[in-house]
């Protein structure tokens, strides 16, 4: 079978997350040359292998929305001190507008020193800081919403680096409450992605935190090779690209933007470079089912963000 072709960033993704065996397999490769790519990829930055107590979180989970409206934000970045201008409008708007359902999709937590990467001489919090901070603004988005309100926090590559290095370093203490991610934030379902209306056709909405491929046409691309509308905010940008062909249904391509302020210390390591990145989140409405066109919560300033044509001061 010839070898499907597959990005660095998927490679990497599937190896860390499923091991040699199942890449080789979703790949059309040997495990020879799996290895192999992995040796060549580890020369910029180390692959582990998975352990299978890595996570505990399940692949999917649905969610169905007939009339209502979905809020989706991440790559928060948490660390202790004030909270970013994206994440007080998120919070705002959680409040105002009363969701059928709020997503946080993935990197809510940084974990800089739970990193393989080298730590500069800036200090970073400590697991437990960045915990409590969390904590305390995922608290306050329980509080802004209804009782009904469906949480869903779909988990990014720097939040499985909690139970990824306790997983790899102490395998022996699966289960002990305290070493998973779900022990400290109990209120939120936790998956690796959420599709929304997936019997509804128009209506289907794949939520994860990486796209598939990466670059400029990102957005396009994972809706186009997803077959439904898709939403994920791995790479900061903030942009909805719609997708038409002779369905009789429009497809969204959405990258919600970061809930962090680009400006903050946890993104030194982009040493000043100018950032095509954006603070913002994404408001999604659906009727009857169907996806209406999506829409862009954008920061302006650092009291101010853009929606529907108009300023909101947070």
């Amino acid at each position: 079978m010839a070898a499907k072709k597959c990005s660095d960033e998927d490679f990497s993704l599937s190896f860390k997350l499923d091991g040699a065996t199942a890449t080789a397999k979703k790949y059309g490769m040997t495990e020879r040359n799996v290895y192999k790519r992995r040796a060549n990829l580890a020369r910029h930055e180390p692959i582990a292998a998975p352990t299978r107590q890595v996570t505990d979180f399940p692949g999917r989970v649905p969610l169905s929305i007939k009339n209502g409206t979905v809020l989706i934000g991440g790559d928060a970045h948490i660390w202790p001190g004030p909270a970013s201008t994206a994440m007080r409008a998120f919070k705002k708007f959680c409040a105002d507008i009363q969701p059928a359902a709020v997503i946080l999709n993935g990197d809510i937590l940084d974990f800089p020193r739970l990193s393989r990467h080298p730590q500069s001489w800036e200090s970073a919090p400590d697991a437990s800081e960045e915990i409590e901070a969390a904590q305390d603004h995922l608290s306050d988005i329980v509080q802004a919403c209804s009782r009904k309100t469906r949480k869903i926090w779909t988990i990014g590559n720097h939040d499985m680096r909690f139970e990824g290095m306790i997983a790899n370093s102490i395998p022996q203490y699966r289960g002990i409450k305290g070493v998973h991610l779900s022990d400290h934030f109990p209120a939120w379902e936790k998956a690796m992605s959420c599709m929304i209306n997936e019997d509804v056709r128009g209506g289907e909405t794949m939520v994860k935190h990486i796209p598939k491929g990466g670059g400029i046409n990102a957005t396009r691309g994972f809706t186009l090779n997803g077959g439904v509308s898709t939403i994920h905010n791995h790479l900061h940008s903030q942009n909805c690209r719609p997708l038409s062909d002779y369905n009789r249904f429009d497809r969204y391509g959405v990258d919600t933007g970061m809930l962090a302020d680009k400006e903050h210390r946890a993104f030194g390591y982009a040493q000043d470079a100018p950032l095509d990145w954006r603070s913002g989140f994404c408001l999604l409405t659906y009727r009857e089912g169907l996806l209406m066109p999506p829409e862009l919560v954008t920061k302006l300033d650092a009291n101010t963000v853009w929606f529907r044509g108009a300023q909101h001061r947070v």
